[in-house]
């Protein structure tokens, strides 16, 4: 019977799935790390092997433990899948209204997932999930920045001096940049007579900030222009 094929939880066994597991965490870590997000290399690879492990630990004691045939090898990897969720929880950062880290957590989980497959024996499922994996972290990634390009949420406050602003305006330039309004709030301080425009907007990552300071200057009574990240 071939290593590949023996269901029976051997030294043999043990060394191989343990170093499929190692490679497979490898290459989906080696992903994360080169965009250096939270968990990365390592990370991946210790969520990998220790799953495998595991999952080895659960076919072996029903095999070595004679009163316990009865033993459900699915209990540890069932805990593995919902306890894994802590670990990813930690790679998610929210800064402002932006969040980031999903993917990374996603492949947290989804790493132990190949993990315990290959403790179960399931090269072929493993392999192939691999390879959906690191297409979709790869080449994905290039498909949905072209088709959708990335954004950044800021906050730009406007201050003018009168008791009027013209919204109008200041929507057509923010428009001709692809920036996309989500709120806008006009302050008015009748008394100091000045007008002060908050606005939540979508920035695209190629806009050109001189230029479109410069054509924001140009506004009437315009005096302060501010921009910070979105909160």
């Amino acid at each position: 019977m071939s290593i590949f094929t023996e269901h029976n939880i051997t030294i043999g066994t043990s060394a191989l799935r343990l170093t499929l597991s190692l490679l497979a965490g490898g290459l989906i870590g080696f992903e994360r790390e080169s965009r250096r997000q939270p968990a990365g290399l390592r990370t991946h690879i210790l969520i990998s092997v220790g799953s495998t492990l595991l999952m080895l630990l659960s076919i072996y004691i029903p095999q070595a433990f004679f009163d316990m045939k009865n033993g459900d090898p699915g209990r540890i990897a069932a805990q593995v899948v919902s306890g894994i969720g802590f670990l990813g929880a930690g790679a998610i950062l929210k800064l402002g209204n932006n969040v980031k880290g999903l993917t990374t957590a996603a492949s947290i989980w989804v790493v132990a997932g190949i993990g315990l497959a290959i403790g179960a024996g399931l090269y072929f499922p493993s392999l192939i999930a691999l390879v959906f994996i690191l297409f979709t972290l790869v080449a994905l990634d290039y498909l949905e920045k072209y088709i959708f390009p990335p954004e950044r949420i800021k906050a730009i406050h406007l201050f003018f001096s009168g008791t009027s602003v013209d919204t109008k305006k200041i929507r057509k330039i923010l428009g001709g940049y692809k920036i996309n309004i989500q709120t806008i709030d006009v302050i008015q301080e009748i008394q100091k007579e000045k007008v002060q425009v908050r606005l939540l907007v979508r920035i695209p990552s190629s806009l050109n900030i001189p230029v479109f300071y410069k054509e924001i200057r140009d506004l009437p009574n315009i005096f302060k222009i501010e921009m910070d990240e979105g909160i």
